[in-house]
């Protein structure tokens, strides 16, 4: 595990104390292994698919939670256990439990999440509020003004 001194991004970076802390936060809880192995893809201007190879799981095994711009997807084998009477020769199917989190950016909500053929998707898209839109403002044109004048009316 290699770890990263961010002490001088403190000292040059002014009012960026998120994202320092987010960036060793990230370096701390790095998944050993980087078990189950995911996608994450773009799927339109403001949409987004998370995709995690759970293969094994069945979906009342695996839980999604949004909490404070986190999403946690946690897989819980209930099956672990070797009562089923089987004798294995080489056992290379990973059914332990995870963990893997994702930080959210503001706006962003899970629309979906699928389990099919062992592929979980989940589908996210950014939703802005209405006051946080580009907005469109038109120019008017108006007479000019000349000191003195006052601008010419058409009479009907």
């Amino acid at each position: 595990m290699r770890a990263y001194d961010f002490t001088p991004l403190y000292r040059s970076a002014v009012g960026f104390d998120r994202l320092a802390h987010q960036l060793e936060t990230a370096a701390r809880t790095g998944e050993p292994g980087g078990w189950p192995p995911y996608n994450i893809e773009t799927t339109g201007e403001n949409a987004y698919r998370i995709e995690i190879a759970v293969a094994g799981f069945s979906p009342d095994e695996l839980t999604l939670e949004v909490k404070e711009n986190l999403l946690t997807v946690t897989g819980r084998k209930t099956a672990n256990d070797d009562s089923d009477g089987r004798t294995y020769l080489h056992r290379g199917l990973a059914e332990r439990d995870f963990e893997r989190r994702f930080q959210l950016a503001d706006y962003v909500i899970v629309t979906r999440a699928d389990l099919v053929n062992g592929l979980l998707s989940i589908d996210l898209n950014r939703e802005l509020p209405e006051a946080l839109k580009p907005r469109r403002i038109e120019i008017g044109t108006a007479a000019p003004l000349i000191e003195g004048r006052k601008p010419k009316t058409k009479a009907a």
